[in-house]
């Protein structure tokens, strides 16, 4: 009872950071708003997480863990255009799941603050391995470069609102997806 408990705050905890890092970004962020939002007390909070860096990486955990397996994938199957569709088209499906927009977001929009951030740096090392491992190492600057647009094309459609492009999410991410795919040449 106590570990599930425990993992319960634990997620709690992340779920609430996640919302208000959105809100107030990284750096205007405090434990104790996190513990307050929660109606727990900062102390409880620390006993789960010893700082902001330590649940950053927590919420990265997952993601990183999905990024991860779709670099395996592509590197078995090697560089090819048939390849790096399907890496896009796993990679949106890793950006729509739960929460993962909000990691994608707070990456994109938080990228100042957190640069020094362990688990941000260990996000932009998985980006990069995900496009080499799609591209081959003889291709052009340009051809480079399209692969890694094509990921951005896909987190915009991820994380872009009503507001930003006025049509339905479903459509934003299709959007998303039929431009990475032709920047990919897939």
């Amino acid at each position: 009872m106590t570990d599930a408990r425990r993992t319960d705050t634990r997620a709690q905890i992340r779920a609430v950071a996640l919302e208000l890092f959105a809100e107030r970004g990284y750096d205007g962020t405090s434990l104790r708003e996190i513990a307050e939002r929660l109606d727990i007390t900062k102390a409880a909070v620390y006993y789960h997480y010893k700082t902001k860096e330590e649940i950053v990486g927590a919420l990265f955990d997952d993601f990183l863990a999905g990024v991860d397996e779709i670099v395996e994938w592509a590197q078995a199957e090697g560089p090819g255009a048939g390849t790096r569709a399907e890496v896009l088209r796993r990679y949106q499906g890793l950006l729509t799941g739960p929460s993962a927009a909000q990691v994608a977001r707070l990456m994109q929009e938080g990228q100042s603050s957190l640069r020094d951030v362990a688990a941000a740096k260990d996000m932009k090392a998985r980006f990069f391995a995900m496009s080499r491992a799609v591209t081959d190492p003889d291709a052009s600057a340009a051809d480079q470069m399209r692969m890694r647009l094509a990921v951005i094309a896909l987190h915009l459609g991820a994380f872009m609102d009503e507001e930003s492009l006025p049509v339905s999410a479903d459509e934003r991410q299709a959007a998303a997806l039929e431009i990475a795919l032709e920047l990919a040449g897939g």
